[in-house]
């Protein structure tokens, strides 16, 4: 393996949409997947080489990495994820988002071993899941008649991604939401997603192409660090739509170890 620089950033290639296409994709059958892509060559800035007044934030750059100690010992045992995770995180949308109520769905634990189904395989594509069209819908899945109540509120969509064990290779990078304009974005369809191949389509955005993009991501991030990165708000005069991606960095290799996350997200209802 390659050593890396003293500041780790990287340079790599990120795979963007072509500008106008929309996309079908099928987590579990990617070969299926209508996804016309181009690659562009960009530096992915290590954020633990930065100071801490460089550091981005959710407030101004649409996510940020985070300090999180959790009661987690199995990140496989679905008992577990349900009753200890999911109000560990809802708890923790409740403190980033100045939230009066958040709710938990869509966890997945992905890994880019040998071994891994397509379903959990890293994303190699800039994206934003979900949308407004998704987040209603688990709204409603999960509050039922006091979903629209809820949903008259201030509502961001919430990713929560965290390593479980140091992640040597194939790390998550994310765009700095506000260099993200609206023409960037352009529609997607994800059938069978969140490890459900029966699941109705669900609906979010890829990117096409901008170089005003700024691109992050954690060298070596550990299990108690995790990104919380925003991937819809109802606030228009916020950074709003977080795009990310898996990238390879040049200094790895098939013999680095595989990475192995936890991704869920998050629904934060706020009274303003």
């Amino acid at each position: 393996m390659t050593t890396p620089t003293e500041s780790h950033h990287a340079n790599t290639k990120i795979q963007y949409v072509v500008k106008g296409e929309h996309t079908i994709f099928y987590p579990g059958d990617r070969e299926k997947s209508y996804w016309p892509g181009e690659f562009h060559d960009v530096q992915v800035i290590d954020i633990h080489s930065l100071a801490e007044s460089e550091k981005p934030t959710v407030e101004k750059n649409g996510f940020a990495l985070l300090h999180h100690d959790s009661r987690m010992t199995d990140y496989y045992d679905e008992g577990q994820v349900v009753e200890i995770y999911y109000p560990e995180m809802c708890e923790l949308a409740k403190q980033v988002n100045g939230a009066e109520l958040a709710i938990a769905f869509g966890h997945v634990a992905r890994s880019d071993s040998p071994d891994a189904t397509q379903h959990s395989q890293p994303s190699y594509a800039a994206h934003v899941d979900y949308g407004r069209k998704t987040i209603e819908e688990y709204t409603h899945n999960i509050l039922g008649d006091e979903a629209e109540a809820w949903l008259k509120k201030r509502v961001v969509l919430m990713n929560f991604w965290r390593p479980i064990k140091t992640v040597y290779r194939t790390p998550l990078a994310l765009v700095d939401a506000s260099t993200v304009a609206r023409e960037d974005l352009n529609f997607a369809e994800v059938r069978g997603g969140l490890n459900d191949p029966n699941r109705p389509p669900l609906y979010g955005w890829n990117l096409s192409y901008n170089p005003a993009h700024k691109w992050y991501y954690a060298f070596e991030m550990q299990p108690e660090e995790i990104f919380a990165f925003k991937l819809y708000d109802s606030c228009d005069d916020v950074p709003q739509f977080t795009g990310h991606t898996a990238v390879d960095l040049p200094w790895t290799d098939d013999n680095t170890p595989p990475r192995h996350s936890m991704e869920i997200r998050t629904i934060s209802f706020i009274d303003e």
